[in-house]
Parts: C-alpha cells; sequence; structure tokens
C-alpha cells in the first residue's frame, strides 16, 4: 500500500516515499522472484492458482505525482498497480489531511493518462470520507457515485474500491458489494478480511529489505479471515 511519491522531507503521516527509496523497493521485488501487479490481476491470477510471484501494489488517493515519478519506475521495473482515486476531488489537494504539504490530485486527464499506461483505476469514493463514520446516504453517495463518474471518466469497468482511511465495517462492505464493485481493499480488517475488505501492508519511506520482509511475515500472523465476506 502505497500513497505519494516524491519529497519527504515534511510527511508527518508517513505517506510518502521518494522515488529512489520506490526504484530500490521494486527491485527488491523483482530480486526475490516477485511481480508487481494490479489487485484485479493478482485476484484473477490467484482464481485460476496462477498468483505465485505476483504481489499486488496499490496507490492510494491519486496524487499527481504517481504519473510523474511513480508510473515511470513501474514500467522499468515492468510493474503494474491499482491507483485508488476521488472523482470528487480532481484537481483538488489532500485536504483531508489537517497536517502536513498540501498535495496535488491527479486531473480527469491524469486518470485517463494513467489508465491509457495499463493501471487499474479504482475508487477511493468521491471525497475521502471515514465511511464507518458517515450517514447511510453519505456511505451509498461515496461508493455509487464515484464509480459511476470513474466509469465515464476513464471509459474503462471500476471494479475497485478502497476505503478511505482503510477504515471497515459490515455496512461499508455491503454498501460496496451491493455497487457492483468486484472486491475492496482495506488495510487490517480483522474478521471481515475478505474479496470485501483484502488486507494490505503499508510500505513507507523507512522501508528496506529487511523491514519488508518483516512486514510481511507479521502481517500474514495478524490476519483472520471469515468465510463469505
Amino acid at each position: 500500500m502505497y500513497h505519494s511519491v516524491g519529497d519527504c522531507s515534511d510527511d508527518p503521516y508517513r505517506i510518502t516515499v521518494t522515488p529512489e527509496r520506490l526504484d530500490r523497493q521494486l527491485a527488491w521485488l523483482r530480486r526475490r522472484g516477485l511481480r508487481g501487479v494490479s489487485v484485479a490481476e493478482l485476484l484473477a491470477a490467484r482464481a485460476r492458482g496462477e498468483g505465485q510471484g505476483l504481489a499486488g501494489l496499490t496507490f492510494d488517493d491519486g496524487y499527481a505525482d504517481f504519473v510523474t515519478d511513480a508510473l515511470p519506475l513501474l514500467r522499468r521495473w515492468n510493474c503494474g498497480a491499482t491507483l485508488f482515486v476521488l472523482p470528487g476531488r480532481l484537481g483538488g489537494d489532500n485536504a483531508w489531511d489537517p497536517l502536513g504539504p498540501r498535495k496535488p490530485l491527479l486531473t480527469a486527464d491524469g486518470i485517463r493518462h494513467a489508465a491509457a499506461e495499463g493501471v487499474e483505476i479504482g475508487s477511493h469514493g468521491l471525497t475521502h470520507v471515514d465511511l464507518t463514520r458517515a450517514d447511510d446516504l453519505t456511505v451509498k453517495n461515496e461508493v455509487t457515485e464515484s464509480r459511476a463518474l470513474l466509469e465515464e471518466l476513464a471509459g474503462v469497468r471500476i471494479d475497485g474500491f478502497c476505503y478511505p482511511y482503510g477504515t471497515v465495517d459490515v455496512r461499508a462492505v455491503e454498501a460496496v458489494r451491493e455497487a457492483g464493485y468486484a472486491y475492496a481493499c482495506a488495510i487490517d480488517p480483522g474478521p471481515l478480511t475478505g474479496p470485501y475488505a483484502l488486507p494490505r501492508v503499508h510500505v513507507g519511506q523507512n522501508d528496506t529489505a529487511w523491514r519488508l520482509y518483516l512486514k510481511h511475515r507479521l502481517h500474514r500472523l495478524r490476519r483472520r479471515t471469515v468465510k463469505g465476506l
């Protein structure tokens, strides 16, 4: 789970990695015989029993630096990824973060460019609202309208959703399922773990090869899965 790729000198939320760090992390994956792919590609491969050697890469929020700094490195290492964007904040910034610098978000053209380059586009909701704290109407709008807008904007089917802040509950899971998504990503959803609450490992600037290995191992130990979700 990545977010922004760029200058991380002012990064109170630890959501940014430098291009140099991302380059080393992708190189580490490839040395281990792994190739980064979109979540959709990973899930499809696993359904066929062919998921060995693949690692799902996600980038949340849709920062403009994805196109300028992350995408060239993904291409260099022949990796794919899923980019979760906010169609209600096109060309805006990360106004939901009270601390730290304002980071520009992708415009509609930027999202279309990423999609044309083979990046899977997914929804992160309309405006980055915590669905576990929102009323029913807001949850429905964030989930359903964002998908419709992105499909019109990018001209592709939107199958993936990513819960803002990584927070999820049963109501949010049901809203995403009813909206027609094929899967959804969280962070560490515990007993809700399943196709509509996929766990992910946060990757940051301090994650060297050894830290990445430990994070992966510890994350797997924490997971609990409930059938049917």
